[in-house]
């Protein structure tokens, strides 16, 4: 395992991957495409307990397929999803097809969103690929409300060879400017993934 000034660990860190050419299978994965009854409702029951109670404005960045911005909107939240990736973002736009949700096809670390603001940024698995975690996660706090929260769903990847950021370096990141931080540990929570799994994954939500 290597690890880099940031904190992110693995050769394939940052590393460009072909979204458009994973867009077809990318909803394959049991924790991406949620087609497991199980699976999508111990998302949804988390995403319960990171969101407000309340009808809120959510900005989904890395959004791919949309899967985590339609249980967002099936709970009565308003979605922006932003992602990279055209082929990504037409998925999820017919996903969310009805519903009070518009997506974006741009950069992540700099959504083109304009002047809008958010009580929410939901991100899952992007952190670790960005080539400066720190200064996006910056950016990020600048686009939400007083009193809005970063929820971040990260992990650690691997055993052979590991890809990831440790909770530790992640939380480290967002407490100069959070109020308010907590880490919950989701490794040994199976039915998130589809299996069972021994590496580090886990959620930091962090309130500003």
């Amino acid at each position: 395992m290597t690890q880099d000034s940031k904190g992110l660990t693995g050769a394939d860190a940052g590393t460009d991957v072909d979204w458009d050419a994973q867009a077809a299978s990318f909803d394959d994965e049991p924790d991406h495409g949620l087609r497991d009854p199980e699976v999508r409702r111990a998302w949804a029951e988390r995403l319960r307990d990171w969101l407000p109670g309340r009808a809120s404005d959510i900005l989904d960045l890395g959004c791919g397929t949309g899967s985590l911005s339609l249980l967002a909107a099936e709970q009565g939240h308003r979605v922006t999803g932003v992602d990279a990736s055209p082929a990504m973002i037409d998925l999820a736009r017919a996903k969310l097809a009805g519903r009070d949700a518009v997506f974006l096809v741009g950069d992540a670390t700099a959504p083109p969103v304009g002047e809008q603001r958010y009580d929410v940024i939901l991100v899952r698995h992007m952190v670790w690929a960005l080539p400066d975690p720190g200064r996006a996660l910056r950016h990020w706090r600048g686009l939400l409300r007083p009193g809005g929260r970063l929820v971040l769903v990260e992990g650690v990847w691997g055993t052979v060879t590991s890809a990831g950021i440790p909770a530790d370096v992640l939380t480290g990141l967002v407490a100069p400017f959070a109020a308010e931080v907590r880490t919950e540990r989701l490794s040994g929570e199976a039915v998130l993934w589809g299996r069972e799994v021994s590496d580090e994954r886990y959620v930091v939500v962090a309130v500003v």
